[in-house]
Formats: structure tokens, C-alpha cells, sequence
């Protein structure tokens, strides 16, 4: 029944403009149906709680390969910064920004520590950067995939970048459904309410604030 549903959903979603999906997506979350990546949901809730405390309109927002939620938070101002055109790796940002963001990019990325200097260098003083990335799930080249971090790994990475380590704040969720389920399908959507117990032994999702 639920296979049956998630292609009827994706059938029904692929024919429909951007504005008509976020309809029908706030239409289905009030009969209990979320169609967001299940490793996701958490980390997005609790990262928004985060920036939320930073006053959002007040600060200019640069997203490392954009994709479709950070944009609709209401910051004062937002740029993409999308690859190939922009490699965050090679290029540095043009301008300074008060908060920047990637969300599951350090992974795919050859070459991170320089990519996140690159970061550390275009942030204003005392500017945020938020980092978001997988841990247990699999190996997905896009174009490539290098990298995996525990939470301390990756506190110890961002401070290894520049930032003040008692200034990074790591937190990760996951749990054995969770990643049981992404072993034959990845990615997997929330659907019908699945557990969001987390188990601080297997995080599926780490990710950090850090303050310049």
C-alpha cells in the first residue's frame, strides 16, 4: 500500500509547477503525509530553531548550491552560489555575508578544508556558517562522495578551518529504522509518520553551527 502511494505521489508531483507542489505538499503534511527526506526532517527543524534565534532578517545569507528550503526563510537577503559555474573549492565568494550555509555539499567535496576556509574568509566578524551532512547513508557520487564526519569529527574540522572551538555547536539525529531503511533505497521519504527517536549511536544526519 505504501509503494503504491509513493508512485502515485511522484506521478502526481512531476507534472506540477513549483508553486501548485507547495500546495499539494502542505496539503498532504495536514493528512499526516510529509514527502521530505526522513534523514532530513530534524536536522532542518532544529537548524531553523537555530537561525531563528540569530534574528534572520537581519543578516545577508549566502547558500553554497542552493537548493529549495533555506530560500524561504525570511533573511534580509539570499544568493546562491550553485556548481559547477560557482566550485567553492577553487572560487572564494566575492562579498562578505553575515551567515553561510551548506546543506549536505561538504561530502561531495575533494577538497573540504580548502572549500571551508574559503567560507571562514567571506564570513563577516562574528558571521555564522551552517553545516549540514550525511553520516549513515550511502555512497552517492554527485558528481562525487569523499567525506564523513562524526559530530566530533566535524567540530574538530570546522575548528581545524579557523573557527573558535568553543564558539561550534554539533548536533547529529538518527536511528536504526532509519538507517535500515535507506539500505535498500536511498533517499527515503518521511511518508506517514516514522519514528524521529534518535540514537545518538547512529547518526544519519550531523550538523553544526559555527561562529566566526
Amino acid at each position: 500500500m505504501m509503494n503504491r502511494l509513493k508512485r502515485l505521489m511522484e506521478r502526481t508531483m512531476g507534472g506540477l509547477g513549483d508553486q501548485t507542489k507547495n500546495r499539494f505538499k502542505e496539503l498532504m503534511r495536514k493528512v499526516g503525509y510529509d514527502p521530505v527526506y526522513w534523514e532530513r526532517v530534524e536536522a532542518h527543524r532544529r537548524c531553523t530553531e537555530l537561525l531563528e534565534q540569530l534574528n534572520p532578517s537581519s543578516l545577508d545569507v549566502l547558500e553554497i548550491s542552493a537548493g529549495q528550503y533555506w530560500k524561504t526563510l525570511p533573511f534580509k537577503s539570499f544568493t546562491e552560489a550553485n556548481y559547477p559555474e560557482f566550485d567553492i573549492c577553487q572560487d572564494r565568494p566575492t562579498s562578505s555575508y553575515d551567515l553561510i550555509i551548506a546543506d549536505q555539499i561538504a561530502e561531495h567535496l575533494l577538497w573540504p578544508y580548502r572549500a571551508v576556509r574559503h567560507i571562514y574568509d567571506a564570513l563577516r566578524p562574528g558571521g555564522y556558517f551552517l553545516n549540514l551532512t550525511p553520516f549513515l547513508v550511502k555512497v552517492h557520487n554527485v558528481p562525487t562522495d569523499c567525506t564523513r564526519w562524526t559530530p566530533l569529527g566535524m567540530k574538530y574540522f570546522l575548528a581545524e578551518c579557523g573557527f573558535p572551538i568553543e564558539h561550534i555547536l554539533v548536533e547529529s539525529w538518527g536511528n536504526r529504522r532509519c538507517v535500515t531503511a535507506m539500505l535498500g533505497q536511498w533517499p527515503v521519504r518521511y511518508g506517514f509518520g516514522r519514528t524521529m527517536k534518535n540514537d545518538p549511536a547512529l547518526p544519519v544526519n550531523v550538523w553544526a553551527l559555527a561562529k566566526k
